[in-house]
């Protein structure tokens, strides 16, 4: 998996129990992950279709530093999934745990919000992950 971001746990993304909400975490997944596409697919028009089964392995406390790391699993004609880790990074040991795990579906879209092909030469550039 390639690095995709870090992220500071600060105390307004904290819930009632003093950890990470859950959905902040889900937003920093998405944003990374999207970002990532965008950047494989050649294409600023990604959009999430589908977050699958999210696991949310350990809790996340203030002042943690959050790696988010992916790779792409598949690419289909019109879209393209990745798995996501956030792991949490120990400064000190430089140690990570995985804190959060999916995947992810995204589409591309036309002007009109049409999905349409992934371009061929992203495809041709990962032949082992088309479907």
């Amino acid at each position: 998996m390639q690095l995709l971001g870090t992220k500071v746990c600060k105390k307004y993304d904290l819930g009632v129990h003093n950890n990470l909400f859950g959905g902040t975490m889900l937003s920093w997944v998405d944003e990374s992950a999207v970002a990532f596409v965008n950047e494989v697919c050649h294409c600023p028009t990604m959009v999430t279709l589908k977050i699958e089964e999210v696991l949310f392995k350990s809790p996340v406390k203030e002042n943690n530093l959050i790696k988010i790391y992916g790779q792409i699993d598949r690419i289909g004609g019109k879209s393209i999934t990745v798995s996501v880790e956030a792991r949490k990074f120990n400064v000190y040991s430089h140690e990570e745990a995985v804190v959060c795990s999916t995947r992810l579906v995204f589409v591309r879209l036309d002007d009109d919000g049409k999905s349409i092909p992934i371009a061929k030469h992203v495809r041709e550039k990962y032949p082992d992950k088309c479907s």
